[in-house]
């Protein structure tokens, strides 16, 4: 019913919280005094603000697909309430439920393999770190 609007929301702040990392980050590598130790280390990771935007598509394309899928089964109209199941307190109260069990554990499991994928950046990201210059210079 309306279980795409939870991960649509968690996109919303997420997208938010990216463009002000990304400022952030911008900022300090203005600061930032150039030797050898820190342009290699700027290159073996990757920032948090492009990490962040893993997260922000990963949710906004699986919200705008339910989206679509909700519209293709008539429970999204282009008129007011826009949502069917809100025309109805007995439909409200379902759909109220649909997004507190299936929105959120949508968004959980987004955000969890999402973790995932920063354990695995992570490793990498130690990994060529503790790499020796002359095995990062054939890659």
């Amino acid at each position: 019913m309306a279980c795409f609007l939870v991960p649509t929301a968690e996109a919303i702040v997420v997208t938010i919280v990216t463009k002000a990392v990304k400022a952030k980050e911008k900022e300090s590598e203005t600061r930032r005094v150039d030797s050898d130790s820190d342009t290699f280390d700027l290159k073996a990771k990757l920032p948090f603000s492009r990490k962040l935007s893993w997260l922000t598509n990963m949710l906004w394309g699986g919200a705008a697909l339910l989206a679509f899928e909700h519209v293709w089964h008539g429970e999204v109209v282009p008129w007011f309430p826009f949502l069917t199941a809100a025309s109805d307190p007995t439909d409200t109260a379902a759909m109220l439920h649909e997004m507190s069990t299936v929105g959120v554990g949508m968004a959980i499991l987004v955000t969890a393999v999402w973790g995932c994928m920063l354990a695995v950046s992570h490793a990498a990201e130690k990994k060529a770190l503790k790499a020796p210059a002359s095995q990062t210079a054939e890659n």
